[in-house]
């Protein structure tokens, strides 16, 4: 079996190119942290569809721990830097700070989708990686960090890499900013539906569906049904504005 990193690494039968420079090691200088224990590291650049190379264990468990962290050290983060803010602004704040778009972004930002290792098929006709493996990768690359090196060290990478993401003001929260919409046009209430509930125990995977009476409604997903519900009223909002333009 072939698996690949996307541009930089191809490795057969679990044996690195050795024929380029340590492509790791680039990551590392990017992150701005460098493991003593590189086997976390490439754990958590394996997908699943990798993972079965050589025995080596997929991202999966270090994501789930990389999710927790994250939201630790982001609420600390806020709290530092919106001392007189209340807890009703900082939330939506942390909301969109750890949300898909936010680690999609980051992963993005240091080329992230370069390093892990998946079966050549997962990768579409453009070459690219979907979204929601990036995602899963940050988070499991700050799962890694702290298995490594410490909270301290999770959090001087999160708060490098976090901290641009921060806004003036508090985002407003989607499912009141539709609720706002239909009802200054007179409609019912948006309705939410769990239209599937997927994934292993330890990290579930939540399509919801949100339904406004007389108009198409939108899916999208979210690793709990509140995360899917104000993705799925900002796709909406978002498909609607722009048909309003």
């Amino acid at each position: 079996m072939t698996v690949c990193a996307i541009g930089r690494v191809v490795e057969q039968g679990g044996k690195l190119d050795k024929s380029t420079e340590d492509p790791l090691q680039t990551l590392e200088t990017t992150l701005g942290y460098h493991f003593t224990r590189r086997d976390l590291l490439v754990e958590a650049l394996t997908h699943a569809s990798a993972s079965d190379l050589g025995g080596q264990a997929s991202l999966e468990r270090l994501e789930f721990l990389g999710d927790r962290v994250l939201g630790l050290l982001i609420a600390g983060l806020l709290l530092d830097r919106f001392p007189l803010e209340s807890e009703g602004h900082i939330a939506p704040r942390h909301g969109t700070l750890v949300s898909h778009e936010s680690l999609v972004r980051v992963a993005r930002e240091i080329s992230l989708g370069d390093y892990i290792r998946v079966q050549p098929g997962v990768v579409n006709s453009a070459g690219e990686l979907p979204a929601s493996i990036l995602e899963d990768a940050m988070e499991a690359i700050i799962g890694a960090i702290y298995r490594d090196g410490g909270l301290e060290a999770a959090r001087a990478v999160v708060e490098s890499k976090w901290t641009a993401l921060l806004t003036a003001a508090p985002p407003r929260d989607a499912k009141t900013e539709l609720q706002e919409w239909v009802q200054a046009r007179g409609m019912p209430l948006p309705e939410y539906r769990t239209v599937l509930s997927d994934g292993p125990d330890h990290l579930p995977l939540f399509t919801v569906e949100v339904l406004v009476r007389g108009i198409e409604p939108e899916l999208a997903q979210g690793r709990s049904k509140r995360i899917a519900e104000r993705a799925a009223a900002r796709k909406f909002l978002d498909r609607v504005r722009d048909g309003d333009d």
